[in-house]
């Protein structure tokens, strides 16, 4: 992934009840009844009980810092979100936002200056935070909130070593199909529900003429990253998470058996000259088309499906209505059978250097559902795969149906595996050779050389 995706890639960019009658605690709110009124309706205006900090002790003037790579204008929203728990702890939380994060994280870490808290957007880079011994376990509080609020996928990803550091913060869906909700009714074209309904559907739709898919992988120096999308997402669908995660961590080659059929299945779609590339050239093209600009010809009326991620509707024209009923909308890339639902995506972990009392109360505080749902009215474009999230919450229909997707009791959520996978690799062979795979070179090539690609032990 890469470009708005799940790390520097994306930035992500799901409830109980925000109504609870507010029981507000002296001692952790600190102070005297009229110095902290304004605390007091801060906090309640909030739905926010501030009881439920009482445990951490009094915090009034302690300071808990956070360094994460979301900037400006997604840091906005963060800090709003932070209010109600400052109000009621007198914390106040110290927000650096650094587009050089992912590698200014570790050097700090190494040298004895990580930050409090740090939103770390890969589960390879936590691992590597977790490996300079400093970064500090998850309190059992957090512990036991990601347990009643995410899938045991989700505190999985948090864990390195049998040991539980990091609570899942924000998330995001790549495995969407963006279409015209206009010209499937015109059309009488059905959202398909299985992997065999996309493909009839893919047929139906050449079958007259006109190219289905419009693709793009170009993105700079990344070009490519979204061919390994095509493919992760394939891998989850024809062979399954179990061996998604074998091959993730290379416990099976990447040129075996089940990882060879995904390229090809992808292929049946990317280098099917009957399907691309709508209004932008022949199957070539899309090696040399940006994905910024790939989904647009939708639009333009020259292709009707193109797969990309949630965060795509940031990439269409100002006035564009995004929705069931709009210009535009996206449906879940199905899978084998209506049963199952793999979802391809990427998110951020909360990870904590310190263990100081302000500090495990914020963590707390992020692994509520109290949190995610305030966090959700003060955004667009970001949801959360917290289950407490009330999906009503959200603003716009894109982020209500990624919720909806990333809560569905079937849904068996995997993060993005080139992400997980060593940067000689997962940032490098994949692209590339994924890239020369899309302008001609064949199947068992290409999976040759990214598996010679991967670091040897």
């Amino acid at each position: 992934m890469f470009g708005l995706r799940g790390s520097s890639r994306s930035r992500v960019a799901l409830a109980g009840a925000l109504g609870v009658g507010l029981v507000f605690s002296l001692a952790a709110c600190g102070g005297d009844k009229d110095k902290d009124s304004g605390s007091t309706d801060t906090a309640a205006a909030a739905g926010i009980d501030c009881s439920q900090f009482s445990s951490f002790g009094d915090l009034k003037g302690k300071t808990v810092s956070i360094y994460t790579g979301i900037v400006t204008p997604e840091d906005t929203p963060h800090k709003k979100s932070y209010e109600p728990f400052e109000k009621c702890t007198g914390v106040t939380v110290k927000y650096e936002g650094d587009k050089s994060f992912e590698t200014q994280v570790l050097v700090r870490a190494k040298a004895g200056n990580p930050p409090d808290v740090a939103f770390v957007p890969q589960p390879g880079l936590l691992q590597q935070l977790v490996a300079t011994g400093k970064a500090v376990e998850a309190p059992k509080e957090v512990s036991d909130n990601v347990d009643k609020w995410w899938g045991k996928d989700w505190k999985a990803y948090g864990t390195v070593d049998g040991k539980f550091y990091a609570a899942p913060l924000g998330a995001n869906v790549k495995s969407f199909v963006w279409y015209s909700p206009k010209e499937f009714a015109d059309k009488g074209y059905t959202v398909p529900t299985t992997l065999d309904d996309l493909k009839a559907l893919s047929d139906k739709i050449a079958a007259t003429g006109a190219k289905p898919w419009c693709a793009g992988i170009g993105s700079g120096d990344a070009t490519g990253w979204p061919a390994t999308d095509w493919v992760e997402d394939f891998v989850l669908r024809t062979a399954g998470a179990e061996t998604y995660d074998k091959w993730v961590k290379h416990e099976i080659p990447f040129n075996s058996p089940e990882i060879t059929a995904a390229f090809d299945a992808v292929g049946g779609y990317l280098k099917n000259d009957k399907y691309v590339n709508g209004g932008l050239g022949d199957v070539k093209s899309v090696a040399s088309t940006t994905f910024q600009d790939a989904g647009l010809q939708i639009l333009e009326g020259n292709c009707s499906l193109h797969r990309q991620a949630s965060f795509y509707a940031a990439n269409f024209p100002k006035g564009t209505k995004i929705g069931k009923d709009g210009d535009i909308f996206a449906f879940y890339l199905p899978g084998k059978d209506a049963s199952t639902k793999p979802v391809l995506g990427g998110g951020e972990f909360t990870l904590a250097f310190a263990d100081r009392p302000e500090v495990k109360a914020f963590q707390y505080y992020l692994s509520t559902d109290t949190w995610a749902n305030i966090k959700a009215k003060a955004s667009t474009g970001w949801v959360s795969a917290n289950k407490g999230l009330q999906v009503s919450n959200l603003s716009s229909e894109i982020d209500r149906l990624s919720a909806e997707t990333l809560q569905d009791p079937n849904a068996q959520f995997r993060f993005d595996g080139s992400d997980m996978m060593p940067a000689a690799v997962g940032s490098n062979a994949f692209w590339k050779q994924a890239t020369a795979w899309i302008t001609g070179q064949d199947t068992t090539t290409t999976v040759n050389n990214i598996e010679a690609a991967w670091p040897k032990k």
